[in-house]
């Protein structure tokens, strides 16, 4: 007799072919960090603008007077009675700096007696600015800023190594009262507004920079204490300074 054998059944659990290591999931992973640039969590420093309040500690770093002092914008509003004028120009003995910087020297008087103190700010070397202050008989001291860290702090830094014309305006307690680019008759009216401004309040506080409306007897008043300015005289001054600025840019290129 034939005896009959079962043939074996295949185990149900045979073991597969090993798969490939997907890594496209782990490609994703790489690609998104790669779009994704690192932080270290410090933001960008924005330019102050009018209203705001410094913290002065640190402020713009430190600059150089023409002299060779070094000093700092806090240091220079501890020193002041109601805060610190910086009128910024890109380059000291340039025809358009010169008309600003005699402009702010014709009414230095009238302008400091409201308790703020005018300087000039630029990137020249303190010999540069010493130079300039002697020629044109500057009353002011002129601050050296060669690596732009005060000038970069206020705005008034042009890419990639120049200054923009301009001023700065901020009060003892720290409050910008004005930040503007302009010509140098402009930058001269900005501070002058500020005057006026002054001239029609209680307290002779320096207030926001606005456009006035004088009262007929104040008004005149505060006219008055800028007399010495001929209007024409200085449309004429800010022509040939768009002109001598105009030069200074192809100078800079």
């Amino acid at each position: 007799m034939v005896e009959l054998r079962k043939r074996r059944e295949a185990p149900s659990d045979a073991p597969q072919p090993p798969q490939k290591k997907s890594t496209s999931s782990a490609n994703e992973s790489d690609l998104s960090k790669a779009a994704t640039p690192p932080t270290d969590g410090a933001e960008a420093k924005q330019k102050p603008v009018v209203g705001d309040i410094l913290s002065l500690d640190g402020f713009g770093g430190e600059v150089e007077t023409h002299d060779g002092e070094t000093t700092n914008l806090k240091k220079l509003l501890d020193e002041s009675k109601s805060g610190v004028v910086l009128f910024t120009y890109p380059k000291a003995s340039t025809p358009g700096c010169t008309t600003q910087a005699c402009l702010f020297r014709d009414e230095f008087s009238p302008l400091t007696a409201t308790g703020y103190s005018i300087f000039g700010l630029s990137s020249d070397s303190p010999k540069s600015n010493t130079t300039f202050k002697t020629k044109q008989k500057l009353p002011y001291t002129l601050l050296c800023d060669p690596s732009a860290t005060l000038i970069a702090a206020i705005g008034m830094r042009k890419a990639p190594k120049g200054t923009v014309r301009g001023i700065f305006v901020v009060s003892k307690a720290g409050r910008v009262e004005a930040l503007e680019p302009g010509g140098p008759a402009a930058t001269l009216e900005v501070f002058r507004r500020l005057v006026k401004s002054s001239a029609v309040q209680s307290g002779g506080k320096v207030g926001n920079v606005i456009e006035t409306k004088d009262t007929p007897d104040e008004g005149d008043k505060a006219e008055t204490e800028f007399a010495s300015e001929d209007d024409t005289a200085e449309v004429q001054a800010d022509v040939a300074a768009e002109v001598a600025d105009t030069a200074e840019k192809l100078d800079e290129v």
